[in-house]
């Protein structure tokens, strides 16, 4: 049984999920880092983590493909032996962004697929892990974090399956968290501004000019890091009376303001 604990963070390549491994790893947490397509990050990513005396392994799945995650949990048992923090970051956008009256199917389906099904079904299969684990590991003390979005509540008709698919994470997150928590096993919702990534490089002039004009109190773009950091803090321990909380990393968008 490996006696360090362990993070499985899903599309971990890049982005805010290569961001949070890096933190994770930095809280000498192993890190497992699932992946879709970007295997070279991935490994680069491996091999960084690997360098600060971190263990680390990089693991292809598509989130999904829900009949693959049996192989991406039998490689977590057989090379950890143990799960402590799951991390449901993957997630993808439309591939182009329509009216909400032209949305198609396939971009409907593809989307709830990978952002909310997939996420929904690995956490089922990870948090029955995580029950019997506590039975057998002394001072286990796990959780979930759901990586969702303020467009779980802000209106994008140009989006809208992106929209419905990170509303549906806010209320897996209360689902999960109601569910688990006679297990001791919290489960957070870390809910993102505008991070500058490569999933909204496509809107950075528009996106620009509204954090100028005052869209967010805290007038700049968020990176990566900012989300990093607030899974670290819940990784450390620090809420240990929470479940269920949704922790905004939005520069204060989600404020209401005259």
């Amino acid at each position: 049984m490996n006696t360090s604990k362990v993070a499985l963070v899903t599309g971990a390549s890049r982005g805010i999920g290569r961001a949070i491994a890096l933190a994770l790893a930095d809280c000498h947490f192993s890190v497992l880092i699932n992946f879709a397509a970007s295997r070279e990050a991935a490994l680069e990513l491996q091999e960084e983590i690997q360098q600060s005396g971190v263990e680390a392994e990089a693991f292809q799945t598509d989130i999904g493909r829900i009949e693959d995650h049996p192989q991406l949990v039998d490689f977590l048992k057989k090379r950890f032996g143990r799960i402590d923090i799951l991390v449901n970051n993957a997630g993808v956008a439309p591939k182009v962004r329509l009216d909400l009256l032209q949305t198609s199917p396939e971009s409907f389906d593809r989307l709830i697929a990978i952002n909310l099904r997939g996420p929904f079904f690995l956490t089922q299969r990870v948090s029955g892990w995580m029950i019997d684990l506590k039975k057998t590991i002394q001072d286990f003390t796990p959780c979930i974090i759901n990586v969702s979005s303020i467009s779980a509540y802000t209106s994008s008709p140009s989006r809208a399956e992106y929209c419905i698919s990170k509303a549906g994470i806010a209320m897996m997150s209360q689902l999960y968290a109601d569910r688990l928590a006679e297990h001791g096993i919290p489960v957070f919702e870390i809910r993102p501004g505008i991070i500058k990534t490569d999933m909204t490089s496509g809107v950075q002039d528009k996106y620009d000019k509204m954090i100028t004009e005052g869209l967010t109190p805290i007038r700049r773009w968020g990176r990566p890091e900012d989300v990093a950091r607030a899974v670290a803090a819940i990784a450390r321990g620090f809420f240990p009376f929470s479940t269920g909380e949704v922790f905004n990393v939005d520069g204060g968008f989600h404020m209401r303001r005259l």
